[in-house]
Order: structure tokens, then C-alpha cells, then sequence
């Protein structure tokens, strides 16, 4: 108890120094007996005023925020150990960065504006043939979600890989210093959450401190083919692993082809060495991910035969490019988890690639927190949507328009757009229209809730 006292900078205000704590919880929905109530603020909730509940459930301590000190004389807690700390977001992090230095197992760290999720996928499934791996799961990438994740680890483990996500200045700095990371990556810098960061420029920046907090004497791993990153290799001084298609690099993919209807293959080379990987997953988008994945475990001492093997081993992340075969012959993708700019690009593109000489439904809904830059991005998604012949756009969302617009820009009809708010409106269309060799993409921003549009076409078509 002593060492969380000090790992907090906290104060001891009840109970005694030598108690013990058996795990850490945020939520008394799922505190079990023994955890540390940690209660953090939300934008609807206090978490200090389930303190009675945390206790009542049997937690061995609780933290509590200097603002709400006096709050103990108007709780039930009984002796309930009891730590004063300044803020007990920050605990939390503290508290995981005192654990992470504990347990000291090498951490790979992932962040950038798309592809992280399936970077770090794509890392697991080569690692975990050789390691017992941890890793961030679903999107517990923030503030919250990463301390909880480093908490769980334990000498079990051989190492972790952890997201890191943000939507504000200073996110990824805090979030690194909690990680420390041994092995770090920006897998790419585009216009994302703008709507916090405001420009491209500050969104590097804020990717950028990844690099720039974590320890030189650990290793970074850049995307040789995104210019963006130029600026963050050159102002690294530690060691480094590069990768990429069209640059030098040290890890680099060549022969892509197609390899089934959703996968494809290129041979991986480093240095003298080189092997074939089978991939199923689409697009270069992936390839890049399948790339860096292969940078990371090369700098985590696995081979190049190994990386090839664990690449065939992983499997595409549920809503991300995901596809389903219907019974009529046509294929539903499943992009629903997230969606900015450059992904949705991306997304057209593989599209395009998939479909050959078949026809495309495509269903968008708004991109969200892109601020002043709403607009512009989305009529550029819509000029992409023209561009990569797609047959029929279904748009969603405020921002619609500027989609359509950009389409028809673009040289698309304005009879192969429609708009809906309500989902049942286009199913019938959608269904109806396509047949076998035909391709729909479902897409936009989670809030947008696009996956209930999935989950109605595969009710209606496998019923």
C-alpha cells in the first residue's frame, strides 16, 4: 500500500498502510471484492457518488479527488481505506506506469490517424507464436482504457502491445509517459479529429510526441512512404527501423497481387532475406498495416519466415473492410467501425479494386470532429466516390451534401445519388439492385451508428 501511496503522490486519510489490494476498478458495475475504487469523472457521471457501492461491493480502497475531500464525512464508508490524491485520472495513469515499471516486460506502442487497430492485429497474430502477448483490446486506446489495459499485465506475460489514441493536444504525450514504451510507431498522419487538433500540421505534431516522449534508447519504427512522417524520422535520434513500397526502406512488399476475393499476396523482403505472404485482407491500405506489423516484430527479434507465417494466421477485424458473402452472390463490406478522410479513401479504392467489372453500391454516412474542415474533406470523399466508378452512393448525415457535391464534381449523376435518414428507406433498393459479383461498402463515423445498416442487410438476405 505504501508503494500506491507513492506511486500516486497520494495522502493516506483512513485505514492502514499495510492493506492489500487485489486489482483496480473504475466502474462498481464490475468491481469484484478487493479491487482499488479508482472514481473518475465523465461528462454525465461522478464517479464519487458510487463510493457506498464501491464499498457495499467490497473494495479494499478507494481513491478520492482533492476537490471532493470532505466527501467521506457524507458517505458510508465505514474504516474503507482511503487515499487523497490531486486528481484521480492522473492516479490512474500513475498507478499504470508505476505497475508497467514493476512488472518491466517490453511494451510496442501504435498510434497514428488510421490503421492502428489492425497494426497491432497483425503484430499479435506474429508474435503470439513465439510470446504470450497482452494487448489493448477494443478501444480502450485513451486515458482511461490504456492504464486499465497496463494494469493487467503480469510476469505471465511476455510483452505488450498497446494503442494510443487521441482527439485533443497532449493526449499521446500523457499516454506515452504512462506506456513507456521499448518499440514505438506512427503508422500515418492524415486529417483526423480535426476537430481537437485543427490542422494536418498539429495533428504530426500530436502523433509526433509518441517519438518524442518515449526513451531514445528504445526503437521507432517509420513509414518511409508517407511524407508526412519526414519531419519525425529526421528529429529521431535513437535507433530506428524504416518501412515501406515506393522508398528505400528496410522492410519492403513487392509482387502484390490479388489472392482469393478479399486477400492478396506480395513477397516481403529484408535485406537478403525474403519471403511470400498470403494476406487475407484487401487493399494497400493493408498492405502498409501487414508492413508495419512486420517492422515491429523484426525489431522484437522475430524472422522473416516467422512474420510470414503469423501474417497468414491473422484474420480482418470485425467492421474493419470486412466482408460478407450473401446468398445471392453479392458481397457486403462491413467498414463500419470508424471512418476519417483517408480511410474512406482507401476504403473506394479497394473497392474499386474488388469489384472489377461488377457494380458497387456504396452506403456513406457523415465523417465526424474534422471542425472547420468538414466540408472541403467530405466533397473530396465524394469526387474519390466518381473517381473510383462507383454505381450507386447512398449518403447520410448533415454533411451529405458536400459528399454529393464532390461526387458530381467528379463526373457522377445526380441519379446515382440518394439521400436517407431512415435505414429502411434504401434496404430494399439496395437489395434489390445488386446480384451476384456485386459489391456493398457500408461506412462512416461510429456515432453514426452504420452497422445497424449491416446487421439488416445480412438479416434480410440470410433469412
Amino acid at each position: 500500500m505504501e508503494e500506491l501511496i507513492q506511486a500516486t503522490g497520494g495522502t493516506l486519510l483512513r485505514g492502514r498502510a499495510d492493506s492489500i489490494i487485489r486489482g483496480v476498478s473504475t466502474d462498481t458495475r464490475q468491481l469484484v471484492a478487493g479491487n482499488l475504487y479508482i472514481p473518475l469523472k465523465g461528462e454525465n457521471f461522478d464517479g464519487h457518488d458510487f463510493l457506498e457501492e464501491a464499498v457495499v461491493k467490497g473494495a479494499a480502497g478507494i481513491l478520492v479527488d482533492v476537490r471532493h475531500e470532505g466527501i467521506l464525512e457524507a458517505k458510508e464508508t465505514g474504516r474503507c481505506l482511503a487515499i487523497l490524491v490531486d486528481d484521480t485520472l492522473t492516479a490512474l495513469g500513475d498507478l499504470a506506469r508505476f505497475w508497467r515499471r514493476a512488472v518491466a516486460r517490453p511494451v510496442i506502442a501504435i498510434t497514428g490517424s488510421s490503421g492502428k487497430t489492425t497494426t497491432k492485429e497483425m503484430t499479435a497474430a506474429i508474435l503470439e507464436q513465439s510470446y504470450h502477448v497482452l494487448k489493448t483490446e477494443g478501444n480502450l486506446n485513451n486515458l482511461i482504457g490504456l492504464p486499465l489495459t497496463l494494469l493487467r499485465l503480469h510476469r505471465g506475460y511476455d510483452l505488450a502491445i498497446v494503442e494510443l489514441g487521441t482527439n485533443a493536444p497532449g493526449e499521446i504525450k500523457r499516454l506515452t509517459e504512462i506506456a513507456e514504451p521499448d518499440i514505438g510507431l506512427v503508422t500515418n498522419i492524415g486529417p483526423a479529429h480535426l476537430e481537437g487538433l485543427k490542422t494536418l500540421e498539429r495533428v504530426r505534431e500530436e502523433k509526433g510526441d509518441l517519438y518524442r516522449t518515449m526513451s531514445k534508447s528504445g526503437l521507432a519504427v517509420f513509414n518511409a512512404d508517407d511524407e508526412a512522417m519526414a519531419p519525425l524520422r529526421l528529429a529521431w535520434r535513437g535507433r530506428a527501423l524504416t518501412y515501406g513500397i515506393k522508398s528505400r526502406a528496410d522492410m519492403t512488399a513487392s509482387d502484390i497481387a490479388k489472392w482469393e476475393i478479399s486477400g492478396q499476396s506480395f513477397t516481403l523482403t529484408a535485406g537478403s532475406e525474403s519471403a511470400v505472404v498470403r494476406l487475407s485482407a484487401s487493399g494497400m491500405h493493408n498492405v502498409y498495416n501487414a508492413l508495419a506489423a512486420a517492422a515491429l516484430s523484426r525489431a522484437s527479434g522475430i524472422g522473416i519466415n516467422e512474420i510470414s507465417r503469423g501474417l497468414r494466421n491473422f484474420h480482418p477485424v470485425a467492421a474493419r473492410f470486412e466482408v460478407h458473402f450473401l446468398p445471392n452472390g453479392a458481397f457486403l463490406v462491413d467498414d463500419t467501425y470508424n471512418a476519417n478522410p483517408a480511410s474512406v479513401c482507401e476504403a473506394l479504392k479497394t473497392l474499386q479494386a474488388l469489384k472489377g467489372n461488377h457494380r458497387s453500391v456504396v452506403i456513406l454516412a457523415d465523417m465526424l470532429e474534422l471542425g472547420d474542415q468538414a466540408e472541403p474533406l467530405h466533397e473530396t470523399v465524394g469526387r474519390e466516390a466518381a473517381a473510383t466508378d462507383v454505381g450507386f452512393l447512398f449518403l447520410k448525415g448533415p454533411l451529405s451534401r458536400s459528399t454529393a457535391a464532390g461526387a458530381v464534381k467528379g463526373g457522377m449523376s445526380e441519379g446515382r445519388i440518394r439521400f436517407f435518414e431512415d435505414q429502411e428507406e434504401i434496404l430494399d433498393s439496395v437489395i434489390s439492385f445488386v446480384e451476384a459479383g456485386d459489391w456493398i461498402l457500408v461506412k462512416g463515423s461510429r456515432r453514426m451508428k452504420m452497422e445497424q445498416i449491416v446487421r439488416k442487410i445480412l438479416d434480410r438476405t440470410m433469412a
